[in-house]
């Protein structure tokens, strides 16, 4: 029976590929609205529900409030309603995105590219996932010296989900840091990142000290796209798509956002129960076999990991947990200062500034999560990771703006690195706590000798 129904998955993914059409955008605007008061806050709130508008900042309705700024995406058959609404009520907007549809096609000018070979792969520009299956591949075999792949599980649509072991072998057993790209499918900037990340181990680990230092001591584990079906739905039928790809309510609505089923505090603030909304957060905790993947192999290897990193788009924001209280988690002061050393070397790059901080504190409230799931775990430094950019571009970031995005956050990045390379593994310190343990010894020694003549 399980065969039966692999065997139908597969011919219905099939069928969606080649009879699906593409999501256009032509027209769509992207507001940017600053409600002054709380009624102006009740009422953007309202439009945006009655309307079933696609809310970019923040994710969810409650966290409308006087004074932030609120990014929603708005469809051209509603543009004059809601200008018109919000001058009427004296409710300030800009617009952000003019037309969403030029911005799409600027990220997607390079979707039928040849496939090169890893020596000419272009890490400045984004990849549907078939390139990406073959770029892993061809790491994989260019880097068996430093890269070992392995299978984490199995997507909804029965699509291989890959994670890349990276580090010098060493018989001893090794500290882990854990990345992950591509947990929001409309996110394309973390998966580039990851692919540029990668690049950057392998082929700087000889003239960057702190990579090759990390690499004696540490594996990289890194998914570059974990929300594999979204991503390539993103690619073939909805640029825009956020969540996964799992069907509910009988077919009604599909996929889940994989940020909010983490076994967490689960759905119980900054999350809906309703399918049809994009913080859907699933039937229970690890309901998606693409997080109760993620949540078995790091519930085995819990003891060794010292950070655990994932990627997202947009924001500019390093979040610590916790995400459902504003209470702070253990170690607190040490992460919150680790990560604002880490933007600052972001900041030294390009100018870009990225605020560091709990993310109930500085972005919004939310349950479920990866970041807070692997603190729950015991996992001592947990970073999310919002990149570019504040809102100019929003989901749709053009691919001129990956490098300069790679470039800053790898020096952010590596800060951390460097810190849990001094923390863990500073020779000078190991031979300051020997030296110290052989002093206490010996005073210990002639103290006794004293004391017995």
């Amino acid at each position: 029976m399980k065969i039966i129904s692999y065997f139908t998955i597969f011919l219905c993914t099939i069928a969606l590929k080649v009879f699906a059409v593409k999501v256009q955008y032509n027209g769509h605007q992207v507001l940017s609205i600053i409600p002054k008061t709380l009624s102006h806050a009740d009422y953007v709130q309202n439009i945006c529900s009655e309307l079933q508008l696609d809310l970019w900042k923040p994710s969810i309705l409650e966290e409308i409030s006087p004074g932030r700024e609120v990014h929603v995406h708005v469809p051209p058959s509603l543009l004059d309603q809601i200008k018109g609404s919000l001058l009427q009520r004296d409710i300030a907007f800009t617009v952000m995105i003019s037309d969403v549809q030029t911005l799409i096609a600027k990220s997607t000018t390079n979707e039928h590219r040849a496939q090169t070979l890893l020596s000419s792969f272009d890490y400045t520009k984004y990849h549907p996932m078939q390139e990406i299956y073959r770029w892993i591949d061809q790491i994989k075999q260019e880097y068996p010296h430093l890269v070992t792949l392995h299978y984490l599980g199995s997507t909804y649509e029965i699509r291989p989900i890959y994670y890349f072991k990276i580090g010098f072998p060493s018989d001893k057993k090794k500290k882990i840091i854990w990345m992950d790209c591509g947990i929001h499918a409309r996110e394309w900037i973390s998966v580039a990142f990851c692919q540029w990340f990668i690049r950057e181990l392998l082929e700087n680990h000889n003239s960057n000290k702190v990579i090759h230092k990390a690499l004696e001591h540490i594996d990289f584990y890194i998914v570059p796209v974990l929300n594999i079906d979204g991503f390539v739905y993103s690619w073939t039928t909805d640029r825009l798509w956020r969540k996964s790809r799992s069907p509910h309510n009988n077919g009604a609505c599909f996929g889940v956002d994989l940020n909010r089923n983490f076994d967490s505090n689960w759905c119980t603030i900054g999350a809906s129960s309703n399918c049809s909304s994009i913080t859907f957060c699933g039937t229970g905790p690890a309901s998606e076999p693409e997080v109760y993947a993620v949540q078995q192999l790091l519930s085995r290897l819990k003891s060794d990991i010292l950070c655990f990193l994932t990627m997202h788009s947009y924001g500019q924001l390093i979040l610590l947990p916790y995400g459902y209280t504003q209470n702070a988690s253990v170690n607190h002061e040490e992460k919150l200062s680790v990560g604002e050393t880490a933007a600052a070397k972001l900041a030294q790059i390009h100018g870009k500034t990225y605020r560091v901080g709990s993310a109930s504190h500085i972005l919004y409230f939310n349950s479920g999560s990866s970041r807070d799931w692997a603190t729950d775990i015991g996992i001592p430094f947990p970073y999310t990771f919002e990149l570019r950019d504040n809102g100019t571009y929003g989901f749709v970031l053009p691919e001129d703006q990956i490098k300069p995005t790679c470039e800053e956050t790898t020096a952010a990045i590596l800060s951390i690195i460097e810190y849990l390379n001094e923390k863990h593994f500073n020779s000078a310190s190991t031979i300051f706590s020997t030296n110290l343990w052989i002093n206490l010894s010996f005073s210990v020694l002639i103290g006794t000798y004293y004391s017995l003549f």
